[in-house]
């Protein structure tokens, strides 16, 4: 039978198959190959012994958060408690595009901004939005509501940003757990526990465990260099065509006060991270 994993819980994968569900394990065959199934993989299986047979070319897939098949995702951005961080936002979006996946930001707790901060905000926002981004803030739910319709979504972002509060009032039966924020370590308490596909909005949405690092390990600089989408406007304009955007003479990206500070200086850091 074929069907789509939903739930993978250790060595357990929960398969969706006509409006039913299977506890299946992965065959012995699948793990001699090093072959490991994923949340979002289409399957083949035996609904009698409950065995993964094999698995459907992927289109895509991420490591953290393990998923496959993804149509894009969503970052759940904090605005404060936890701060906003633009250096995981932006590292976020350049595994996001180098996995040819669509991103799309949600800020959230804008309530508790102050007016200074707000304009600050507000400003990242715009910047976003004006290099293609979708952008949204958890107040634009009926917007929000429109755009997981017959998609994989992934929510993923910093821990504490409010992924599980955010799906809870996008749709109240879904009653996820949702904790305080951990003051003495400045960042969210895990409340997911393992990668799900949820039904909600006529698509299906991945709630997946908060993390606190993010690897560029599978990427090279240049891989990072081309990910960061507003370069690749005024790339042809530098001297080199290989510029890297960091000390060559005439570059057009190095001192374009076009391109927001915080996102070259998250560049030259990610860059720096290959050594």
């Amino acid at each position: 039978m074929k069907g789509l994993i939903v739930k993978n819980i250790s060595n357990d994968y929960t398969v969706l198959a006509n409006n039913n569900l299977y506890v299946c394990k992965s065959r012995g065959k699948l793990r001699i190959e090093q072959i490991t199934p994923l949340v979002g993989d289409i399957v083949d299986f035996d609904e009698n012994n409950n065995y993964i047979l094999s698995i459907y070319k992927r289109k895509n897939s991420l490591v953290r958060p393990p998923v496959a098949n993804i149509d894009q995702v969503l970052i759940v951005t904090s605005c404060k408690d936890p701060d906003f961080s633009s250096n995981l936002l932006d590292k976020l979006l350049v595994i996001i595009e180098y996995n040819k996946i669509k991103p799309v930001i949600c800020f959230t707790k804008l309530d508790l901004l102050k007016t200074n901060e707000i304009n600050r905000i507000s400003n990242i926002m715009n910047y976003y939005k004006s290099i293609g981004y979708d952008v949204y803030d958890n107040n634009n739910l009926d917007l929000l509501k429109a755009i997981f319709k017959n998609k994989i979504t992934v929510f993923t972002g910093q821990s504490g940003a409010g992924k599980s509060t955010l799906l809870n009032k996008l749709d109240k039966n879904l009653n996820l757990k949702t904790d305080q924020i951990s003051h003495a370590l400045g960042r969210g308490k895990h409340t997911t526990r393992h990668v799900e596909l949820l039904k909600v909005m006529d698509g299906l949405i991945a709630d997946t465990p908060g993390f606190s690092a993010i690897s560029l390990n599978d990427m090279s600089k240049e891989d990072i260099r081309d990910n960061f989408i507003e370069f690749n406007n005024y790339k042809d304009k530098c001297e080199y065509r290989d510029c890297m955007h960091i000390h060559e003479e005439n570059c057009n990206i190095r001192n374009n006060i076009s391109v927001l500070s915080s996102r070259y200086e998250n560049y030259i850091k990610f860059i720096e991270e290959k050594g």
